[in-house]
């Protein structure tokens, strides 16, 4: 994406943007920094700590299959919806095929910090008998892999969503009812 293509997409002049940063990687960084602490923020706000499972596990030890559907709904719903969040998502979801770096943040972002996240909870889960003995890394993949695919689909047919929504409780409330362990009495 050229400096141009960003000044449009903002609707400013190329020259104007370059008032305020020294060049497209410091333009990019600014964005990024500000996605960040948006979703930070958001999933913050509902105990959802990607940089630190063990700060969920209380949340989700004890977590109903209808809390858990509302969490992931308004997880998928922010990040369809919150506008700074969704252009940037698509716009690196479209260019990590042009460029090395911008693929390398979407394997992170979108993938591996999801995924690694998921992984040490289910992992926390298991230790305190809440998530069937499986192993925690494959769970992470079959919990998140539908999800990714279906936020990705909303982003392409946006006319679906009611749908796709639907499809994506039905997956929560099946993984859930799959691998969820009453807790022992103590």
């Amino acid at each position: 994406m050229s400096v141009e293509q960003i000044a449009d997409a903002v609707g400013i002049k190329a020259p104007s943007l370059y008032k305020h940063y020294k060049g497209k990687q410091d333009i990019f960084d600014a964005i990024f920094e500000e996605t960040a602490k948006r979703y930070g923020e958001f999933t913050d706000s509902i105990s959802v700590h990607l940089g630190d499972s063990g700060q969920d596990l209380a949340v989700f030890r004890a977590i109903t299959a209808d809390a858990l559907v509302e969490k992931v709904r308004s997880l998928i719903a922010y990040s369809l919806h919150d506008e700074f969040v969704s252009q940037f998502r698509r716009m690196v979801t479209i260019e990590q095929f042009r460029s090395p770096e911008l693929s390398a943040l979407y394997s992170q972002r979108y993938v591996a910090q999801i995924q690694q996240y998921h992984e040490g909870l289910f992992q926390r889960m298991i230790a305190a008998g809440v998530m069937r003995r499986e192993n925690p890394e494959l769970l992470a993949l079959m919990y998140d892999a539908p999800i990714l695919l279906l936020l990705g689909e909303c982003d392409r047919h946006p006319e679906k969503e009611n749908e796709i929504m639907d499809t994506l409780e039905k997956h929560v409330r099946l993984f859930y009812r799959l691998f969820h362990e009453e807790p022992a009495e103590e």
